[in-house]
This record gives C-alpha cells, sequence and structure tokens, in this order.
C-alpha cells in the first residue's frame, strides 16, 4: 500500500496528492500534523529514504530558527525535535513497499509508483 504523509495547507503536498490520485493506485493518506509519527515511526522512514535526518527538516519553519538553528544536533536529537514538532517534517513523504521519497518536486513521486 501507498502511503503519503500529507499537510493540506502546503501546495506541494497537495500537488503529491493529485499524482497519486491521478495514478489510479489505492493508497493511504496520514495528516502527519493530526498522526504525528513516533520516533520509530521516524527512523524508518528516513531509513526508506536514505537520508540523514537532518535533511528530512524545514529549516525556514520559525519553530527550527528559534530552538535549533546553529546547534550541533545528533541524528536522534533531530529526530526528537521532528517527532515533538512535525510541522518541521519535509513533506510530502511518499512510501511504496521499500522505496520512498520525499515529493518536492512533486513529479518525484512518479519514480516509485
Amino acid at each position: 500500500m501507498i502511503t503519503i504523509y500529507h499537510n493540506n495547507r502546503c501546495r506541494k503536498s497537495r500537488e503529491g496528492l493529485q499524482i497519486l490520485e491521478d495514478s489510479g493506485k489505492e493508497f493511504k493518506v496520514v495528516k502527519y500534523l493530526e498522526d504525528t509519527p513516533s520516533e520509530e515511526k521516524l527512523k524508518e522512514i528516513i531509513k526508506l529514504l536514505g537520508i540523514k535526518p537532518l535533511e528530512l527538516v524545514r529549516k525556514n519553519e520559525a519553530i527550527w530558527k528559534a530552538n535549533f538553528k546553529g546547534k550541533e544536533l545528533s541524528d536522534s536529537e533531530v529526530i526528537s525535535a521532528l517527532a515533538k514538532f512535525p510541522k518541521l517534517i519535509e513533506r510530502p513523504i511518499v512510501i511504496n513497499g521499500d522505496k520512498a521519497v520525499v515529493g518536492r518536486p512533486p513529479e518525484q513521486i512518479t519514480t516509485i509508483i
């Protein structure tokens, strides 16, 4: 089952959702601001994406600038921040089996569906 971690207030996330809808494939929507992934789930997602935790952070968010910018954080500290402040999670994230992408640009999603 394809899963999209979605924020409806984000244009790129809405574009990613549209790509999935147009694909005709079944998928599940996780509104991650309401249904925040646990630290364990974030670790799984980051592993599937094949990136460092810091690469999943939206560094222009006010929360990041106020609380974390310029600090040396371990991977686990970054993951804790993402779990505590889900607004910091880059979006959309689409997972299909053992493949995952951040839909920036949204066309990236087509590479795994």
